[in-house]
């Protein structure tokens, strides 16, 4: 018999202090908010936090609001689990992808001038902005102001309606269809991402039945998506186009008798490209644009949050109609999901942030949840990183959790199981 060794240490990329931080607010928002009345199906929310330039997950945080099967009481219970497992309608953070599917089917062209109308379509009911009326918005503007006329009109060309004509049918066909998500995926959208974990998803897709399904595709109401896959695509806008491979592995070190510190390097995770979105610079930085007028101009869907933030941040704010199903019951509710993606600083992004919300509120009463977490949230990244450079440090030498490798391949092993058994469930509204 064989006396034990030592295994080797693996080191990850998540940042311990921020991530205790990041569960802090999330728990603190959920329970503020899962009594409202006007959230009455809330019971979750997601944050993932990354550098958009090595793809080192910094902060995976998922929790829930669920009944203990132990103690019949209800708290919030860890569900991290849920940030590539489980996937959700997303809503406008989506049109990013789709102002640049424009450009790269060459239907649109930056600063191009749309009409935004409602929208009427022979035998279907009037489809119209959230804020309803008409107005003609360039493609920022329409980011800025989260425009849906503007991209349904995109997704119209895209099937082959150069100009839309009010109450007459419209072409677009699935090879249409697959055609945008195809273009989606270039940022990781419907995709696998990557992460070094197992039981990844990759969302679920609609079934094309009309050409009305590419104008729902296009403002993040008919695919789903889960949050580390908008993590990896707003990150993608950021750093001009390159998809790069979420990762929470940093590095390997050889086994030591010291238990105080880590033995010599041995592996360190290099940053994956998995491929470069197909846009000019220019086309980019135009994107990039459109969203920082999201957090800076009035009429800017984060403004309120972020205009006055101590560093500057850009992104695109995203509000899903969808049911939530009662597990009770078996009844379907009406209900929205919110969600926001965004990077800082907007001239040398150094992370980059989703946030979802599903079921954040039923009627007109938003809480803004998944705005509220989001400010908390990139306050205290920048908070931490002011205070570790008063103290001399970087961010490479913040807390890094490390796990002995025999103890991170049995967690691995739990997680299969998990997902074998059904209990992180996907949700596929």
């Amino acid at each position: 018999m064989q006396e034990g060794q030592r295994g080797k240490d693996v080191v990850l990329t998540i940042d311990m202090e921020l991530q205790q931080e990041v569960e802090k607010i999330v728990t603190e928002e959920l329970l503020k908010n899962v009594s409202n009345p006007d959230s009455s199906h809330l019971d979750r929310a997601f944050v993932v936090l990354m550098d958009p330039n090595t793809g080192e997950i910094l902060a995976m945080v998922g929790k829930r609001y669920a009944k203990d099967p132990n103690t019949g009481e209800y708290g919030i219970q860890d569900y991290a689990l849920g940030t590539y497992t489980s996937f959700y309608e997303v809503g406008s953070v989506v049109k990013g992808a789709t102002v640049l599917t424009g450009y790269m089917t060459g239907v649109l062209t930056p600063g191009e001038v749309i009409r935004d109308e409602p929208i009427k379509v022979k035998g279907t009911p009037i489809k119209k902005s959230w804020y309803g009326g008409s107005r003609s918005l360039t493609d920022q503007q329409a980011l800025e102001v989260s425009s849906n006329g503007y991209m349904w009109k995109v997704a119209m060309r895209i099937g082959g309606n150069p100009n839309y004509v009010r109450d007459a049918s419209i072409s677009g066909s699935a090879d249409d269809l697959e055609n945008m998500r195809n273009h989606f995926a270039q940022f990781g959208l419907g995709v696998s991402t990557g992460i070094d974990l197992p039981g990844e998803v990759d969302g679920y897709k609609g079934t094309f039945h009309t050409p009305g399904n590419m104008m729902d595709f296009a403002i993040g109401q008919f695919d789903t998506y889960t949050p580390m896959q908008l993590a990896q695509y707003v990150s993608t806008i950021a750093n001009d186009g390159y998809r790069v491979q979420p990762h929470i592995l940093k590095e390997v070190r050889k086994p030591t008798v010291d238990n105080g510190s880590m033995g010599p390097l041995e592996t360190v995770k290099q940053p994956e490209i998995l491929n470069k979105v197909n846009v000019t610079q220019s086309q980019m930085e135009h994107v990039q644009q459109g969203f920082y007028r999201v957090y800076h101009y009035e009429d800017g869907t984060a403004y309120r949050e972020f205009n006055d933030a101590p560093y500057v941040a850009a992104g695109k704010s995203g509000t899903a109609e969808t049911r939530y199903r009662d597990p009770a019951t078996g009844n379907y509710h009406d209900t929205y999901n919110t969600t926001l993606i965004g990077y800082a600083p907007y001239d040398q992004p150094e992370v980059a942030f989703s946030t979802v919300v599903p079921w954040s509120h039923n009627g007109s009463q938003d809480p803004y949840i998944n705005k509220n977490i989001s400010r908390k949230v990139m306050d205290k990244y920048f908070e931490l990183k002011k205070d570790r450079e008063k103290e001399g440090l970087n961010s490479s030498e913040a807390e890094r959790k490390v796990e002995n490798v025999d103890e991170a391949e049995e967690l691995q092993e739990e997680t299969r199981e998990e997902n074998a058994s059904g209990e992180s469930t996907t949700e596929e509204e």
